[in-house]
């Protein structure tokens, strides 16, 4: 025996790289899909095309090194591939981009315009109809715009491929309002939305469309919500048809704080339930005849039939991206069946991960991509290990004992997602819930097993006029489902609230727990570092002090028990969740007026914390008098106005103005250290930031007239009466500038 050998323990020496990835060798393929993730994140995140062409040429260098440099079969075959990888994610993002570049409308425009249908969602709970269309003949309007109409405002007969004539307030689809905050100007590129907005009556059907009652998704959506009436018959028509459009707002929150908004989307719990349902009943139902039993390989043609099974279903929800991932997935586990091979492997996870980025490689930075790939590879990866189905693992015992044995696994599955999941949430949403795990141990078998079973019956029934009773069984199932999301979300300390992550942060505990999850050897175990640093970085980044918006019309400031005050009192519900969730604060916020240090009238507002930056802001369109605010402006450190300031207010550190937003988007700010993070640092020079645009036309303006002293109408020269109210702010010539109480 080698002397090395004897001096070194075997279980103690660390492998040589040749030698460790030999042992892993069966784990290599699963980092194909991560390698090209990760090229792909990386023009997201890179700021220009210098960067990215950079990339690209460093995931060449590193391929050709594996080439090149003797660093050992197997170590050279890795290197080639990883950065083949890698370059070929960002390039195709990159020629993704390039490829669905349309013009987008350049500023907020009226515009009446005919236009094609070529879809219509139904926002039942918010009492609007969504309409995606396609303009015919329209001159200066984007090729696809998104416009919203009140139901009411809807004419009869309108279905999908119609041609109707309408008049609409569009505008370019919004970036990110603040930093963190999500981005619908990056998904509408993608999309190919070139605006977006909202319709007002008349709306004229030039041309029908498809026969009423011809969408079988919308008249099956229908027909369960007037089954089973509320919330329960939304969710329901949810879990059969995808249609969210109807759940009412308190319950669609609750869902999201429970940790059970997952359910609502149909994507692969939904997509299993309906191929294993009907790979049962197809098997139960052929087993019946002896002759089937005899010449058909009844497992065969079972999975043909689930396969089917999918693919309608997916089309029948709508074929979003979720579910038509979900379906590709199952097709790869009906596959694999068919072929003999174990059917749920890390490595079929891995190839319905590189199916979906080679089709949509815009997918990985969506909140969707990641919430269900790392929820199957974490489950996955717990079941595959061998202590775990040593622990879980069939065994000869009383049924007491296996049902304990069962819990514990459900238990331990639902701990490992909701670990898996809680960086995801906070990174996108910036709330997480904390007994998301212990909810869905019941809520997932119920939904499974009992509420969707149930809906499939009803249907069935419902041919022959009998599923009323077992609408009724559905609609008591899903009152209990609400119930659980209901008590969880209202639960103290039921979410945990976060402000907006660094990429960084969320970089690392992604890598970790990929790290984790796909080797098998004790190196798996060096990925409990990068988690672990990435997740104190996230929890270690104060929350901003200052949260403004891109128009300058809203700010949030930090109270000095640690809350969120809000500049404008009338703030919708959009703004008061938006800066909430950047400030890392779950509630209601309150109004500066009630702070205690703020000065407010109704034009100004100025707060003075001890030991913190003073800040001035505008929150009305009056006019100001300029000298007054010049020198108010010399005594703050930070003014933020949605206006354009005098060049004389000079503030001792920042002036968030008009112009200055204009170029950076919203910010946030830090006051101790000072530190300020803008839109427009994050989101770089993607094609979406600075697009080609379009412009309609203005129509004619008729010409403005008046009458004249003899009663006849002449026309008039340019009223000046609004600029005059303007300038003149107060009758009792006091300024709003000189003491904002």
């Amino acid at each position: 025996m080698h002397l090395s050998r004897l001096q070194t323990p075997r279980a103690w020496r660390w492998p040589s790289l040749e030698g460790w990835l030999e042992a892993e060798r069966d784990q290599l393929v699963l980092w194909i899909p991560v390698m090209l993730g990760g090229g792909i994140a990386a023009w997201f995140v890179l700021p220009d095309a210098a960067a990215w062409t950079a990339f690209v040429l460093a995931g060449i260098a590193v391929a050709v090194a594996g080439v090149v440099f003797p660093l050992g079969g197997r170590a050279g075959r890795v290197l080639l591939i990883a950065g083949l990888a890698a370059a070929l994610g960002c390039a195709l993002v990159w020629w993704r981009a390039e490829r669905v570049a349309a013009p987008v409308l350049a500023r907020a425009a009226i515009a009446e315009f005919t236009a094609r249908v070529e879809r219509i969602d139904a926002l039942a709970a918010r009492d609007l109809v969504r309409l995606r269309l396609a303009p015919v003949g329209a001159v200066g309007l984007p090729g696809r715009v998104r416009v919203n109409l009140a139901t009411k405002d809807v004419p009869a007969g309108l279905t999908r491929g119609a041609v109707v004539r309408l008049r609409a307030r569009l505008m370019p689809p919004p970036g990110a309002a603040v930093p963190g905050a999500y981005d619908f100007a990056r998904v509408a590129w993608f999309d190919g939305l070139g605006a977006t907005g909202r319709g007002v009556a008349p709306v004229t059907i030039v041309r029908a469309g498809e026969a009423p009652g011809g969408d079988l998704r919308a008249r099956l959506s229908a027909h369960i919500q007037s089954r089973v009436p509320g919330g329960g018959g939304a969710i329901a028509a949810s879990l059969a048809t995808g249609d969210q459009g109807g759940i009412p707002d308190d319950d669609a929150e609750a869902m999201r704080r429970s940790g059970l908004a997952h359910l609502l989307s149909v994507s692969g719990l939904h997509i299993t339930a309906v191929v294993g349902a009907t790979m049962l009943i197809v098997l139960r139902l052929l087993a019946l005849s002896p002759w089937a039993a005899l010449h058909w390989r009844l497992p065969l043609v079972a999975a043909g039939a689930g396969a089917l099974a999918a693919i309608g279903y997916t089309l029948l929800t709508g074929s979003e991206v979720p579910t038509v991932r979900s379906c590709i997935a199952a097709l790869l586990v009906l596959a694999a069946l068919a072929l003999g091979r174990e059917a749920v492997t890390l490595r079929l996870v891995a190839a319905g991960a590189l199916v979906v980025l080679l089709i949509w490689p815009q997918a990985v930075v969506g909140a969707s991509f990641q919430l269900s790939f790392a929820a199957v590879t974490a489950i996955v990866a717990l079941h595959e290990s061998v202590v775990v189905r040593g622990w879980f693992a069939p065994r000869e015992e009383g049924g007491g004992r296996r049902l304990l044995r069962s819990l514990a696994s459900l238990l331990a599955t639902g701990l490992i997602v909701e670990l898996a999941l809680m960086p995801i949430g906070l990174f996108h949403f910036h709330k997480a819930g904390a007994y998301g795990a212990l909810a869905n141990i019941v809520a997932i078998p119920l939904t499974t097993f009992v509420v969707m079973p149930l809906e499939v019956v009803a249907l069935l029934l419902d041919t022959v006029g009998l599923g009323a009773p077992v609408w009724w069984l559905a609609g008591r199932t899903l009152a209990l489902l609400l119930w659980i999301a209901h008590t969880t979300a209202n639960a103290p300390g039921a979410v945990a609230a976060l402000p907006a992550m660094p990429r960084g942060a969320f970089g690392l505990m992604a890598v970790g727990g990929l790290w984790i999850a796909l080797w098998r050897t004790r190196v798996r175990f060096a990925g409990v570092l990068p988690l672990v640093v990435g997740a104190v970085w996230a929890f270690a980044t104060p929350p901003p002090d200052l949260i403004v918006t891109g128009d300058g019309r809203h700010l949030a400031i930090r109270t000095r028990d640690g809350g969120m005050a809000l500049l404008r009192e009338r703030a919708g519900d959009y703004v008061r969740d938006l800066l909430a969730e950047g400030g890392g604060v779950d509630g209601e916020l309150p109004a500066i007026d009630d702070i205690a240090g703020a000065r407010c009238n109704s034009d100004l507002c100025l707060m003075r914390f001890a030991g913190r930056a003073s800040v001035l802001a505008t929150r009305s369109g009056y006019f100001v008098e300029p000298l007054p605010l010049i020198r108010l402006c010399r005594k703050v450190d930070i003014v933020v106005s949605d206006r354009t300031l005098p060049r004389g207010c000079k503030p001792a550190w920042l002036k968030l103005d008009r112009g200055y937003l204009k170029a950076s988007g919203g910010v946030t700010v830090s006051f101790d250290p000072p530190r300020i993070v803008s839109v427009a640092g994050q989101a770089g020079d993607h094609p979406w930031v600075r697009p080609a645009t379009i412009m309609p036309p203005l129509p004619p303006r008729p010409p403005r007239k008046s009458r004249s002293r003899d009663g006849h109408p002449a026309a008039v020269a340019p009223d000046v009466r609004a600029s005059r109210t303007q300038m003149a702010h107060r009758r009792d010539g006091q300024s709003a500038a000189a003491d904002p109480q």
